[in-house]
């Protein structure tokens, strides 16, 4: 399985919306504060193919794995890695984010970087095996403490 990069009017933009909500919905009711992946719409979902890189692993029934990319001065930014709950622990994460790095070197990036809410720590034990290195924290508005945890990995 390669991954295919998601754009134009012709993709299944459903379908892919649909695979991100059903990956993160173990998420609500367990992070402060709630994420708003759930309130997502196909058009933002499609706009942010336009902006960034999405990214896709698929099967015939439609994806199966995601991950959004987006460049920053210093790093190439992670976000929406989801696997579909029956093809996890194939290593398609791995294969992604190992794509990812490819694409930040490509664009001259050293580094790539994502966030994780703090309780998700079967998330950041994930991250720290494919070599990420938690490097701060990010605190939400109208909170007291960190809801967020940044990890980086250097390339």
């Amino acid at each position: 399985m390669e991954p295919i990069r998601a754009q134009g009017e012709d993709y299944d933009w459903h379908a892919l919306l649909l695979l991100i909500g059903q990956s993160y919905a173990s998420m609500a009711g367990r992070i402060e504060p709630p994420s708003p992946i759930h309130r997502q719409s196909v058009a933002e979902i499609a706009r942010q193919a336009e902006t960034g890189e999405v990214w896709v692993l698929e099967q015939d029934s439609g994806p199966v794995a995601c991950i959004f990319l987006a460049p920053h001065p210093d790093a190439l930014y992670l976000s929406k890695i989801a696997v579909a709950a029956h093809w996890r622990n194939q290593g398609l994460a791995r294969m992604l984010v190992s794509h990812a790095e490819t694409r930040a070197r490509a664009m001259g990036l050293p580094a790539i970087e994502l966030e994780s809410p703090i309780e998700m720590v079967e998330n950041h034990a994930t991250f720290t095996a494919l070599g990420f290195s938690q490097t701060g924290s990010t605190t939400h508005e109208d909170f007291d403490s960190p809801t967020s945890l940044t990890f980086r990995k250097t390339l």
